[in-house]
């Protein structure tokens, strides 16, 4: 089967591959997709996921005429009700395939509709993500938290925060770039840490620049159970990190006629180094409705 990236659309079945988020050579997270999936069994695309060991997207047909697709997706371990970049990357390919031509396209997942836009002068996908759900960690489970990053003494009093735009992740604020780079988790707890707290994955973050024109955050993913240790970019965590520090003045959003743009830089300390771009989502009366994140997309072989 294909296992390379093509300027024509591959055959059913067929796996491509293509990098979403880069921010340099070798960087972004790798994506391998199913154009066209119809007849896939769950347990093939599964396979496919483990195969590849990176987060997978498999195209459907849609259910009804509320959306132009459906996507499904896959980690090692199980299937995920929505993925970032997994669904920015496919849409880039549809758009390069020539299967999606129009200015805007809705897309189907189990955590519903995505809107997405496409951005020309770029050649970019826009997705959106809903306004963010969150709750501050209890002293017992900040203690957890820090004890799985091995943070040091008075990691604990942190202001820990589960956060959400589909799954929830686990907000960690911490002094700059070099603090988070140097963490060596205990990767043995992750799971039954992520377990206790109701978490998906941890997410400590720097914050730099913030009230620029364009702040810039630094990054860091340990998912709960994908099979794999970090994350080199994960737009979800991103647009929930985002919408947190956003509805706590952290970041500026700006307004709809001058929104601003947050970079939030993840992967660098695995070597492969992503930029995920995320700006405000305003409804008709000028009112923050969650975001939309983006970044450059490369086809690869996988």
């Amino acid at each position: 089967m294909t296992e390379f990236f093509t300027e024509r659309r591959p055959p059913a079945g067929a796996v491509v591959g293509v990098r979403v988020f880069v921010n340099g050579p070798g960087g972004g997270n790798p994506v391998p997709m199913v154009a066209d999936a119809e007849g896939m069994t769950a347990g093939a695309m599964q396979s496919v996921a483990r195969r590849h060991g990176h987060e997978s997207a498999f195209v459907f047909r849609a259910s009804g005429d509320r959306a132009d697709w459906r996507l499904r997706f896959f980690v090692p371990q199980h299937e995920m009700e929505m993925c970032g970049h997994a669904t920015v990357g496919t849409l880039w390919a549809l758009r390069r395939w020539g299967v999606w031509t129009s200015p805007a396209a809705r897309v189907e997942t189990l955590s519903g509709i995505v809107d997405a836009e496409w951005d020309e002068a770029r050649e970019r996908v826009w997705i959106s993500q809903p306004e963010v759900q969150a709750q501050a960690l209890d002293p017992a489970q900040r203690l957890r938290v820090a004890a799985a990053l091995r943070l040091a003494t008075g990691g604990a009093t942190l202001a820990m925060t589960n956060a959400a735009t589909s799954r929830v992740k686990t907000l960690v604020p911490l002094p700059d770039a070099n603090a988070l780079n140097a963490l060596a988790p205990d990767f043995d707890v992750i799971e039954p840490v992520c377990e206790a707290i109701g978490s998906t994955g941890l997410y400590p973050y720097a914050l730099q620049a913030a009230h620029a024109r364009r702040p810039t955050v630094f990054a860091r993913q340990f998912p709960k159970s994908s099979g794999y240790p970090e994350d080199a970019a994960t737009g979800i965590a991103a647009s929930a990190l985002w919408g947190h520090l956003v509805a706590s003045g952290q970041v500026p959003a700006g307004t709809p006629a001058d929104p601003v743009l947050c970079v939030i830089r993840q992967g660098d300390a695995m070597g492969r180094p992503s930029a995920i771009e995320v700006r405000p989502r305003f409804d008709a009366e000028g009112r923050v409705r969650g975001c939309w994140l983006s970044g450059r997309v490369e086809g690869m072989a996988l």
